[in-house]
């Protein structure tokens, strides 16, 4: 989830299930709250590669 008007860096809320697993620094590609698993980072960054964040 990402919110148009949120504060800076540019971030993501990214949750499964309805369960929180972490907010990610799109700017600094790092945590801000939370560990991704590789397979998360993975995803953020494809849908980064396809413009869709």
């Amino acid at each position: 989830m990402t919110w148009k008007g949120d504060h800076t860096p540019r971030h993501v809320h990214v949750y499964r299930d309805g369960k929180f697993i972490v907010t990610w620094d799109l700017e600094n590609q790092q945590s801000m709250k939370g560990k991704a698993p590789r397979t998360v980072i993975e995803l953020i960054g494809e849908l980064e590669s396809e413009g869709w964040l």
